[in-house]
């Protein structure tokens, strides 16, 4: 196995002390917002045999298991991270692997650099995503009831908003959200930001759930996003539960710590509470216009002691163990290529003890044996 070091990505919405807690380090004042654990070319894992990526293109069969080749290609299919959000991130939302692709192929023959800021799909995957909480962690999740969000914009008392709540008792429920949604991105920002500023400070006389209005609004001031939120679920986890976000459903993080796995991908697609590039006619091709219940996930025990997040998807699959004193060692011996992230205690990985934050790399096949106590996720992939 490899001991992996890991680049910690300094984005300006990242919590200046979780991470170095949990590493048991000194803040440095910097944000410090995710710590990867992968193959991914922006910021690869390094190893002793190099950055994982170079490890990985050297022999894909020898470290990702024929099966996986086969299966995802000669590349490490997930991307795994510690993320701390001490701010809100973006609004967004992901594409489905056809309309990545499709994305990818029309940017790419448009000649549009990767690098350019206007540019949607970096790359031809799609990104399901699930995140974990290691602490108590607030997020929004896909579209409440348009009824349920009409009365929460009444409940502000802002005149301005009235057409929006009426959009919102007018239609079926997917075309109210399709325009309300619509209306919002496509509004004159200048002429929109008393609207989000009167709400905002509505919201923070009303406090209680609106209090997350308030605090949104500060950090992105006449924001249209700051309205787009009240559109979405409000969901809190505590530590060990988690959420998966598929394909088009509109998320954001709002703060805490946790563990997080995705899809091998970068396609993001914003839709507010960033200075960020917006199209929104992709983003209105690709968002789910349809209410849901974000269904927290709670893991699923096994015998041998793993606790699986079960998710519709392969190209990752996230378990955890909370070993006791005393616990007997347990296999991990796979055909699929793991990484392994200790979070708590010191569990020992073939005789190496992991402290909150280590990492290791496993190749395809490794006899592996996790012992000691503490807490330590799995990340592999199903083929």
């Amino acid at each position: 196995m490899d001991r992996l070091a890991n680049t910690v990505r300094p984005y300006a919405w990242g919590s200046t002390t979780a991470i170095p807690e949990l590493l048991g380090l000194a803040p440095t004042g910097e944000p410090q917002a995710e710590m990867w654990m992968g193959a991914h070319p922006g910021a690869p894992s390094r190893t002793d045999r190099g950055p994982l990526n170079e490890v990985v293109d050297a022999d894909p069969v020898r470290e990702l298991g024929p099966a996986a080749v086969e299966k995802f290609g000669p590349h490490l299919p997930f991307l795994f991270k510690i993320l701390a959000a001490g701010a809100p991130l973006s609004l967004q939302v992901h594409p489905d692997l056809t309309q990545a692709r499709e994305g990818f192929a029309a940017e790419e023959a448009a000649g549009v650099p990767l690098d350019a800021p206007h540019r949607n799909y970096k790359d031809a995957n799609h990104k399901p995503e699930l995140i974990c909480a290691l602490t108590r962690f607030h997020g929004l999740c896909g579209f409440r009831d348009p009824i349920d969000a009409a009365d929460t914009l009444a409940a502000l008392g802002v005149d301005t908003l009235k057409p929006y709540v009426d959009l919102l008792h007018a239609h079926p429920a997917e075309a109210a959200l399709r325009e309300v949604l619509t209306a919002l991105l496509t509004a004159d920002r200048e002429e929109l930001a008393p609207t989000v500023a009167e709400a905002a400070a509505a919201a923070g006389r009303l406090g209680g759930a609106y209090a997350t209005y308030a605090q949104i609004a500060h950090h992105y001031p006449n924001d249209p996003g700051v309205i787009a939120a009240m559109l979405l679920n409000q969901v809190t986890l505590q530590p060990g539960e988690a959420l998966f976000l598929g394909a088009g459903v509109p998320h954001a993080y709002l703060d805490g710590l946790g563990v997080e796995i995705m899809a091998n991908s970068d396609n993001v697609l914003r839709c507010g509470l960033t200075p960020k590039h917006v199209d929104v006619p992709e983003l209105l091709r690709v968002v789910r216009f349809e209410p849901m219940d974000p269904g927290i996930l709670r893991p699923e025990a096994s015998p041998a002691g793993e606790e699986v997040y079960e998710t519709p998807i392969d190209e990752f699959r996230l378990s955890r163990f909370v070993r006791p004193e005393g616990a007997a060692p347990t296999a991990l011996t796979t055909a699929t290529p793991q990484i392994l992230l200790a979070t708590a205690g010191r569990p020992v990985v073939n005789g190496a003890a992991l402290a909150p934050g280590d990492s290791v790399f496993v190749p395809a096949g490794e006899t592996t044996e996790l012992s000691g106590a503490g807490t330590l996720f799995r990340a592999t992939v199903v083929a």
